[in-house]
């Protein structure tokens, strides 16, 4: 099986690019490097990453889930099997299941669902609770769009914005939502959900660097290099933020600054690869 990118990781998983970093930095996952670099993650890597987010929610001590992750992880089938595979993590204990049940959690406890067709290589992620609130719904239509992204685009958008008016503060709807009508080369639009996440979500550090990729795109350097430059300030460890700066920099006619961050670019990934 291919490995995944980390924009896999974050369609797939619907996790920040900075949870995904901090996962790492806490030893749950260690990926390969790709080509200049690149995060490379298995399958098992998407499945310990989204149990150990569950456990860390849940207040579960580091060293118990560095253990959890460790038998998990052996356990762990190279790629999904026929029958599917549901893990759910529920106070310290991490419960895997094969088969087409889903768990069933006893009193509202935190429950996640993997879902896949092994034929399509799809893989899904639901987070639900017991309860019924807004954020369910929310959480149904961003699923949907993310099932929907690479075979119905304008249904991807329509599921993305039913997310984000099913609540407003959804942070990775809106991102996914702005990355797609970006990538469809909507910029007027792709603006406006970004900068809407902004005023509702502050300056999240992905959110503000698809915000100034956007931005490059739209020949708007100097906004791009702000957003940039707050991006690296609200999450100094960014090291994609560092990059992308120190090349626009070098574009801006600032070789200085481009040193320094490109510096900072490769003593972030030369600290994580060791």
């Amino acid at each position: 099986m291919a490995p995944y990118g980390i924009r896999d990781v974050e369609r797939l998983l619907r996790l920040p690019r900075s949870t995904i970093r901090s996962l790492i930095d806490a030893g749950f996952v260690s990926p390969a490097r790709g080509p200049r670099g690149a995060f490379a993650f298995t399958f098992q890597d998407l499945i310990v990453l989204r149990t150990a987010q569950a456990l860390v929610a849940a207040n579960v001590p580091a060293r118990r889930i560095t253990r959890s992750m460790r038998e998990l992880r052996k356990r762990l089938p190279d790629s999904m099997p026929l029958s599917g595979l549901a893990i759910g993590a529920l106070a310290d204990r991490v419960v895997v299941r094969e088969g087409g049940g889903r768990w069933q959690a006893d009193s509202g406890q935190y429950v996640l669902e993997f879902e896949g067709d092994p034929a399509a290589g799809a893989l899904s992620v639901i987070e639900r609770r017991e309860d019924a609130t807004p954020a369910v719904d929310a959480q149904e239509w961003f699923a949907r769009a993310s099932d929907l992204e690479t075979r119905d685009v304008d249904a991807a958008l329509h599921a993305y914005e039913k997310a984000v008016a099913a609540d407003p503060t959804f942070l990775d709807a809106q991102i996914n939502w702005g990355r797609l009508l970006h990538d469809r080369k909507r910029f007027s639009e792709a603006l406006r959900v970004y900068l809407a996440a902004q005023k509702s979500c502050g300056d999240d550090p992905v959110l503000l660097f698809n915000l100034a990729v956007l931005l490059e795109d739209m020949n708007r350097r100097m906004d791009a290099m702000f957003a940039y430059q707050t991006a690296v300030r609200a999450d100094p460890d960014f090291a994609d933020g560092h990059y992308n700066l120190a090349l626009l920099y070098e574009r801006l006619g600032r070789p200085q600054d481009a040193i320094r961050h490109m510096a900072r670019y490769r003593a972030l990934v030369g600290a994580r690869s060791s």
